[in-house]
């Protein structure tokens, strides 16, 4: 337990480290992100540092290499000829026992020695024989060689009689640590041999190669810190374009169609401005093109719908005059009579909702708000559709509060839209309830209509509010609608500063939502019912959310 305890403790200090970790190196995350400079400045001097680094280590390691080899190379011919001489000295001696050898020996070593005196930093010559006692060593210093003079180089020169060398630091009564290159000679005499020891302090190859060192380390950084620069000026001269570039893009893309690039010179850069710049020309002329074309279009849509209320309005008197003569006439022309009245009847809607739309495209549209109750609004809806839903076989179902659900909207423009969204749902309906929901809030009030029809596929709960759009332009349409209606709703909703959002999946129906603001102007920031119905198959919780009154209703030409 007291194990699990601190494993507990240990992982909740270590989520809070990396909370906090996040916290602090979030400002320079969101700037490795965002600047494009500073990677490739960040990567070039890591990769130079890297590439620098393993050049400066070969460097320094030969160097001293070098050093040392030559180092080698003149103590080893200078202990040739000390061995030489030493044994020239020596051979004159034919017993070990002589009383006069180890004098002899100290002479010997003495001359061998360096004018520089051991205690400045000079070379050291030892004599051993230590396979006859009576001969101590002999050393041209009183410092204690011990720690240069090992076992093992002692048994290599002596038993294995061959020169033998190795590199050893020593530490001196002082505190002084220096590095030596020890050299073991066997000397042959005429009462055997001893062993000359030569040891060469590497005090000026060390010092060298530290400076070789610093060198490289100095000239490394210097390297590096210039790639760096030569980095970030490089990059800049790349990366300041193509943030013109994007600038350049925002403000086109926010509607500043006059905005260019700042072409300079002839290079790939100045190709890429130039046809950014004429990209951006030919944006503009076809925007403009198509701007005059869509003013034209609404013009023609306004203007023919003007014109057409004149002739409508005599062929409706004349229309409705036989229309109430019909049971005079024969079968057939009476039928006939019945058509045109039908026909008359839909060309009529056409046309009030083309003059609807070619209002709210010229701006004209105006809201007439007043404080009302919906829960009539609703009921009243229910009942105009009530013999339309009769003849689908489609019942439709209110859930209203038993209280007046007051907010201030335009009622004509309320009930327009939810005749239009309860009439598509009972013609989609497939013989199954519609239901009608309202419901509200302090800032909002909503209401839905949920059909359990066919539904809507992935994308079309957006395209449902396009001008002219149907999910299945084959479809027998019982209501014989203009295919503007739902356009015309999202419009109205966008009058009243509100929101129509629709819903669907294949097979599980579709539903609409309209919320509108308590009160006329203030900000919706969210419905008092779900899109998303409560009774639909929980097995896609993420279905598509696709708010009409944030998108831009398409024009179909």
């Amino acid at each position: 337990m007291p194990l699990r305890r601190a494993l507990r403790v240990l992982r909740r200090y270590y989520r809070v480290l990396g909370r906090r970790f996040e916290h602090w190196s979030a400002p320079a995350r969101r700037q490795w992100r965002r600047s494009l400079q500073l990677r490739i400045v960040a990567l070039t001097l890591a990769a130079s540092s890297v590439l620098v680094g393993a050049f400066g280590f070969f460097v320094a390691q030969n160097s001293a290499r070098i050093l040392l080899n030559r180092a080698q190379d003149e103590v080893q011919s200078s202990l040739q000829s000390k061995t030489k001489w030493a044994e020239s000295q020596l051979s004159v001696y034919f017993i070990a026992k002589d009383s006069t050898l180890p004098s002899a020996m100290s002479q010997a070593v003495t001359a061998l020695a360096d004018d520089d005196p051991a205690e400045s930093g000079g070379s050291i010559v030892v004599m051993r024989a230590d396979q006859f006692p009576n001969l101590r060593p002999v050393t041209s210093t009183k410092k204690n060689t011990d720690e240069l003079i090992t076992k093992d180089l002692i048994r290599a020169v002596s038993k294995d009689s061959k020169i033998a060398q190795q590199v050893r630091t020593a530490t001196f009564d002082d505190g002084k640590k220096i590095k030596y290159l020890v050299y073991g000679s066997p000397v042959p005499t005429s009462f055997g041999h001893v062993e000359l020891y030569y040891l060469v302090p590497l005090t000026t190859e060390d010092s060298a190669a530290n400076q070789i060192r610093t060198t490289v380390l100095v000239t490394g950084l210097a390297l590096v810190i210039l790639l760096g620069v030569v980095a970030g000026l490089v990059t800049r001269l790349v990366v300041l374009p193509v943030r013109d570039a994007a600038r350049t893009a925002q403000r086109l893309s926010a509607g500043l169609l006059d905005q260019r690039m700042r072409v300079d010179g002839e290079d790939d850069l100045a190709l890429l401005a130039a046809s950014f710049n004429q990209m951006a020309a030919n944006l503009q002329r076809q925007i403009v093109r198509l701007e005059e074309m869509s003013r034209l279009q609404r013009r023609f849509t306004s203007d023919v719908s003007h014109e057409l209320r004149t002739p409508l309005t005599t062929v409706r008197m004349a229309a409705d005059l036989i229309f109430s003569e019909r049971d005079e006439f024969e079968p057939a022309v009476a039928r006939s009579a019945e058509l045109l009245q039908a026909e008359l009847d839909r060309f009529e809607s056409l046309l009030t909702d083309l003059l609807e739309i070619s209002r709210f495209d010229a701006g004209f549209a105006a809201l007439d708000a007043e404080h009302t109750d919906l829960v009539p609004i609703v009921e009243r809806v229910a009942d105009r559709l009530a013999g339309l839903a009769e003849r689908a076989g489609v019942p439709i179902e209110l859930r209203l509060p038993e209280t007046p659900v007051i907010a201030e909207v335009d009622p004509r423009r309320v009930e327009r839209v939810l005749r239009n969204l309860v009439g598509n749902a009972v013609e989609h309906g497939e013989g199954r309830p519609v239901q009608i929901t309202l419901a509200s809030d302090d800032v909002a009030v909503a209401i839905t209509v949920r059909d359990h029809g066919i539904g809507l596929k992935t994308g079309e709960e957006r395209l449902v509010f396009n001008r002219f759009w149907r999910a299945d332009p084959s479809r027998a349409r019982q209501t014989g609608g203009t295919g503007l209606g739902l356009s015309i709703s999202a419009e109205d909703a966008r009058l009243h500063g509100g929101w129509l959002e629709a819903w669907g999946a294949p097979g599980e129906g579709a539903q609409f939502r309209l919320t509108l603001p308590v009160r006329a102007g203030d900000r919706l920031l969210s419905a008092p019912l779900p899109l998303i119905p409560r009774d639909r198959v929980p097995a896609i919780e993420a279905e598509a959310v696709a708010p009409a009154a944030a998108d831009e209703t398409a024009e179909v030409v």
